[in-house]
């Protein structure tokens, strides 16, 4: 028995990629797209936002000399690629997707439209939210959290190389603590990177809950789906 009935994925670029510094490992665009199909024919709805670091990590060198704006417009379009590559994968494997875009580009994706996420979301179609906002200066866990909060999800799911929510970087600290749960004002105050700051303030406002959990342990999007205790609850 699924623990949510409809979850907001988020995705960092990186998973993408694999072992490789950037760009898209086919093999583990698969596994993912593997591990998602599962969860989606346990009967939880899924939204789904994917980084774009992956690509961007390419042209960051470049990107340190560009305003802010273009370089963050960059981004957005690097998250519409790896949408499209997520979306061919799931596709291949017959689970119905779509693609929605919040910047307009007909030809690939569908404009977003909250009303029709909902809708795809009821039809058992896996949503992929694409371009973040549209608007600079905001990251994409801060689009992952407005979906969220739009499609009115139970719970953000946030894949990453970790295990949790440590007290300090654990990949650089072997004796950093990891939390089993933890409040927003604690994540916040201790400045503990997990999310932005915007993304842990709307959470915490409208009272959305956050899985943290390591995306790299084969079965962990399930075993969260399923109401299991992975990673770091934050609440």
């Amino acid at each position: 028995m699924p623990g949510y009935k409809r979850i907001l994925l988020k995705l960092s670029g990186e998973a993408l990629a694999g072992g490789a510094a950037f760009g898209i490992d086919a093999e583990r665009v698969k596994e993912l797209a593997r591990e998602v199909s599962g969860v989606a024919g346990a009967g939880v709805q899924l939204g789904l936002v994917v980084g774009g670091g992956n690509i961007f990590r390419g042209v960051a060198a470049a990107a340190q000399r560009m305003d802010r704006v273009t370089a963050d417009q960059m981004g957005m379009l690097a998250t519409v690629i790896n949408s499209l590559a997520l979306s061919d994968a799931l596709e291949q494997m017959g689970v119905p997707t779509r693609v929605m875009s919040a910047i307009e580009m007909r030809q690939l994706a569908e404009p977003y439209i909250r009303r029709r996420a909902i809708r795809h979301l009821e039809k058992g179609r896996i949503a992929i939210f694409a371009a973040g906002t549209a608007n600079p200066y905001f990251s994409t866990d801060t689009a992952a959290t407005l979906r969220a909060l739009e499609i009115k999800a139970e719970v953000i799911a946030k894949g990453t190389r970790v295990d949790g929510v440590y007290d300090k970087d654990p990949l650089k600290f072997p004796d950093a603590v990891k939390y089993p749960d933890i409040g927003y004002l604690e994540v916040l105050a201790q400045g503990l990177g997990v999310m932005d700051a915007t993304s842990i303030a709307m959470c915490r406002d409208n009272k959305l809950p956050v899985v943290v959990f390591n995306l790299n342990t084969s079965g962990n999007i399930m075993r969260m789906a399923m109401g299991e205790s992975v990673g770091t609850l934050i609440h």
